[in-house]
């Protein structure tokens, strides 16, 4: 298998290279400040800059992960707009994500939708905007995930079952084991 070092050796035989990371994303908005302060709250980062016309925000060790434009006068997409219909955020276990559930909902942000996939357990929110935020767990590690979308289960019901995220963070907290917990009913 091909490293990214390999791939950009190659530059000159015309064999297309693939990304090495996703660095960010930039959402245009007339609310900034609402916009930002939810993405720091909900992703427990930092802002790096901001000035009258743009903010930028990092969870890790990325110059920024997430921008925010300030543009006067924009309007708020309906459900009925085309367009990215979520970003995904992975968090490293089970326990991250209902502790990060917990923490959010202390501060009244609460998931619009929980769904266990199969290969990720999820929990949908909408930013102040409408934009979508999954932040989830893979149940399976990359290969059994990948596994997954080729089993009958998955093809018969390729969105998944709902959950209820408080019920988990209880059964979590009792003990139950995580493979259990992350096992699509």
């Amino acid at each position: 298998m091909d490293t990214h070092a390999d791939q950009g050796r190659r530059i000159l035989d015309g064999r297309p290279v693939s990304p090495s990371l996703f660095a960010h994303f930039v959402l245009r908005t007339s609310n900034r400040d609402a916009l930002r302060d939810w993405y720091l709250k909900v992703l427990n980062a930092r802002q790096v800059f901001e000035n009258d016309y743009i903010s930028f925000i990092s969870y890790d060790d990325e110059h920024h992960r997430v921008a925010f434009v300030q543009v006067p006068g924009l309007e708020k997409p309906t459900d009925r707009n085309w367009g990215l219909a979520h970003v995904a955020y992975t968090f490293a276990d089970l326990g991250q994500l209902l502790s990060t559930y917990r923490r959010l909902k202390a501060d009244g942000i609460l998931p619009a939708r929980t769904i266990n996939h199969g290969p990720t357990v999820s929990m949908y929110y909408r930013d102040p905007d409408g934009n979508g935020v999954e932040l989830q767990v893979d149940a399976f590690d990359k290969a059994g995930a990948a596994g997954y979308f080729q089993t009958e289960p998955f093809r018969q019901n390729p969105i998944g079952v709902l959950f209820d995220a408080d019920k988990m963070a209880a059964d979590y907290e009792a003990g139950v084991p995580e493979s259990q917990l992350l096992r699509r009913p």
